[in-house]
């Protein structure tokens, strides 16, 4: 194998791809990162047996080949090379780069050793790169990180039609984004449970393209596999992974909350405000928000040693009377300060039905406006002292 291409393409492309590989792979070989040259491009590949990566770009070929070399070790010696063109040659256990005067000599391992990358699934439709990021940054969130309840680490993709939905929870909190999308058929339909992390990685790093296709298999195929494709600097990106196992719980219902109290107020405003309250917030006690007329006040304290409070305006309303009233609720900080910043919007809801109920939080473009429904964060009131 022999190819010569320019250096920044090298480096980004072996970059993304090694992104992918394992930290502590279960096998040596896995750790490698899988270049074939054929044609006019060069494909680099990474597969951990759940996750695979592939990232075609442009190359000047001399000689076709595939070659398996450390991936790890090839994406930091790509960062440090001047700015020249570079060319790769593979002759039998051998690897070498070279790159101006600098020269680097990689061992290469067994390609017949190395899994075989599981294909891409038909497309099943496309959507705009930049919504998609936003939707899974937006959900990501709220999803699990305790490996020993993996359902919880995912994220429910549901397809209808012309609308793809985001589902996650942790148990705690509840995140769902709606979004609109081209399907390849007006009558997709389709479920996957995705890992949250993988997911979150995959979105962010297929920004740069305009669209983004996403390719569920049949659930007849048995493979239980997902891909991404989408286009980058110099050539196209595809991602595939596992779908997680077992059953999501059943939470979508808990998004349909009618307020009895509403409390609105400046999103910007209220994340500094929770941030600097939160600092004598003691482990796993709650930020307590009490609810006053025309405005909230937060409250946090650490034993006698260091309380906190804040007001902030707010528009309060009280929809329907509740015995006991609703004079406050209790917040985890971490929780409310990430559904805040997934909002995007300049203005906040609250939808508070009860004392120690689920709370949905929505975006308003205007203070006086509807709330959007397209993005709905629910978050578990903590019980507070009485």
């Amino acid at each position: 194998m022999k190819i010569r291409l320019d250096k920044d393409v090298l480096a980004e492309a072996v970059a993304w791809a090694a992104r992918s590989l394992p930290v502590r792979p279960s096998v040596q070989i896995l750790a490698g990162l899988l270049i074939k040259a054929e044609g006019s491009t060069m494909v680099l590949s990474s597969f951990d047996h759940e996750t695979s990566a592939r990232i075609s770009v442009p190359a000047d070929v001399s000689e076709s080949g595939t070659v398996l070399v450390s991936g790890r070790l090839l994406a930091d010696i790509c960062r440090s090379l001047p700015n020249k063109p570079v060319t790769l040659t593979a002759t039998g256990s051998r690897m070498e780069l070279v790159c101006g005067s600098a020269r680097f000599t990689l061992q290469t391992m067994n390609v017949n050793d190395y899994p075989e990358l599981p294909a891409m699934p038909e497309a099943t439709g496309t959507v705009k790169s930049a919504d998609f990021a936003e939707a899974v940054g937006q959900v990501v969130v709220a999803a699990g990180r305790d490996e020993l309840l993996p359902v919880f680490t995912g994220v429910r993709v549901e397809i209808n039609g012309d609308e793809v939905s985001l589902l996650a929870t942790d148990r705690y909190r509840m995140a769902l984004k709606e979004l609109e999308w081209s399907p390849s058929s007006p009558k997709a339909e389709g479920a996957a449970l995705v890992p949250a992390k993988v997911l979150a990685e995959t979105a962010k790093s297929m920004t740069s393209g305009e669209v983004v296709t996403i390719s569920l298999a049949s659930p007849t195929s048995g493979e239980g596999l997902i891909g991404f494709e989408g286009d980058g600097p110099g050539g196209s990106r595809q991602i595939t992974t596992r779908l997680l196992d077992g059953e999501f719980p059943k939470v979508r219902h808990l998004m349909n909350i009618q307020a009895a109290v509403a409390v609105r107020t400046s999103t910007t405003e209220l994340i500094a405000a929770v941030k600097r309250v939160a600092l004598v917030a003691e482990r796993n006690t709650s930020l307590r928000m009490v609810i006053g007329d025309g405005a909230i006040t937060l409250e946090a304290a650490t034993g006698d040693q260091a309380q906190a409070s804040e007001a902030i305006e707010a528009t309060v309303e009280h929809i329907t009377p509740l015995d006991p009233p609703l004079v406050a609720a209790g917040f985890n900080p971490h929780y409310l300060v990430d559904a805040l910043g997934a909002l995007d919007a300049p203005y906040v809801h609250f939808a508070f039905t009860a004392p120690g109920k689920p709370c949905l939080v929505t975006a308003l473009a205007e203070i006086d406006g509807d709330p959007a429904l397209d993005y709905r964060h629910v978050i578990m009131l903590m019980r507070l002292p009485s």
